[in-house]
């Protein structure tokens, strides 16, 4: 079966949290970074990149493009702290996923149950909620393979998404233009162009042994993403701690009553999931999280039983329950239930097939 591959890019990252952050500057051109002589742009606004500016120029060379622009320093904790909260809803859904930097990161949901298995429908939930949750956007492209969501989550920038069916692939490659292959750059692409090769099409029509030739082992990645090739893995580095599962209701539950009673389905979801990427890993705490109806968030915690089943069961959850909801009646947004792993167990990694 084909795999179910999303990337997840979030549009101008550093400028979106500072936007988010500072409603002055929504509606202004603004760069982050460059600041001092020397300064360059590290990311900028879209506002900004109407005026020419991009990442990487001098700090010097944006303000002469953009009078107005607004020069914002670079905060990289905040950054970061904003980096975690949108890996940890990409975690939710699945533990496969390979951050690329702080705003990137690859997702492999091809053993997903939710969202009737259907990845598209994985990317826009993620989507709205980021959007809704932490308050910026992001573009997702969804393809069989890495190459192809990368090259997907950019087609419809900013805060797009754009699907690529397995039916689709051999269409699509015929017409992509030689520079977005990975890899391929202006020196590369002016080669290929004396070759008379400006698409994927006309890639697809150079023998590989031409391509070894005059491209090296490059020359075989070449011709394989000419044809909609990749079979590099969605590569984990981050030891799963814990697994847990949470629901976000379209209506707010009313009280505790109604938690109660969702409780034996999310239960249920945990022991699926558990089964499936525990490894049978010793679990240590259970833990509980609550979202009410204003978005505050609360969690409790607590270590397991000795002796207890392999399983975690709804009477376990039902005393952390009952002491985080003091007030029976405050409606509940979102309901989550996890474990977390005994931390002196060996720990179970994806290893790397390609450097």
């Amino acid at each position: 079966m084909p795999r179910k591959i999303i990337h997840i890019d979030c549009d101008c990252f550093y400028a979106a949290v500072e936007m988010r952050d500072d409603p002055s500057l929504r509606d202004v051109p603004i760069a982050v970074g460059g600041q001092g002589g020397r300064g360059v742009v590290t990311t900028c606004n879209y506002r900004a990149r109407d005026f020419g500016v991009r990442s990487a120029m001098p700090g010097g060379e944006a303000r002469r493009l953009c009078p107005d622009l607004i020069m914002v320093p670079l905060d990289m904790p905040r950054y970061r702290d904003v980096s975690r909260q949108v890996m940890a809803i990409f975690r939710e859904i699945t533990d496969l996923v390979e951050p690329l930097s702080l705003d990137e990161a690859f997702l492999d949901v091809s053993e997903v149950d939710a969202f009737q298995g259907s990845a598209t429908l994985i990317a826009r939930h993620i989507r709205e909620q980021v959007r809704e949750r932490i308050g910026i956007t992001v573009s997702a492209g969804v393809a069989p393979n890495k190459f192809l969501a990368k090259i997907a989550s950019d087609w419809r920038k900013p805060d797009g998404l754009f699907v690529i069916t397995p039916d689709e692939v051999e269409d699509f490659v015929r017409e992509l233009p030689v520079e977005k292959l990975f890899g391929v750059g202006r020196v590369t692409a002016r080669k290929l162009h004396d070759m008379g090769v400006t698409t994927c099409g006309d890639l697809q029509q150079v023998g590989q042994p031409d391509l070894v030739r005059a491209f090296g082992k490059q020359g075989l990645r070449l011709w394989d993403m000419a044809h909609g090739r990749d079979e590099r893995p969605v590569v984990v580095t981050r030891v799963a701690k814990s697994v847990s599962v949470e629901r976000t209701f379209s209506r707010d539950l009313p009280g505790k009553a109604a938690c109660q009673q969702v409780m034996p389905g999310l239960v249920d979801d945990l022991n699926r999931r558990l089964e499936r990427k525990s490894g049978r890993k010793p679990l240590h705490k259970l833990f509980i999280k609550i979202r009410y109806s204003d978005f505050s968030t609360h969690t409790l915690e607590r270590i397991r039983e000795p002796g207890a089943a392999p399983e975690p069961e709804v009477d376990e959850f039902s005393p952390l329950l009952d002491e985080l909801v003091t007030d029976e009646e405050r409606p509940v947004r979102l309901l989550g239930v996890g474990v977390r792993f005994r931390e002196d167990s060996a720990p179970v990694t994806q290893l790397r097939l390609f450097e």
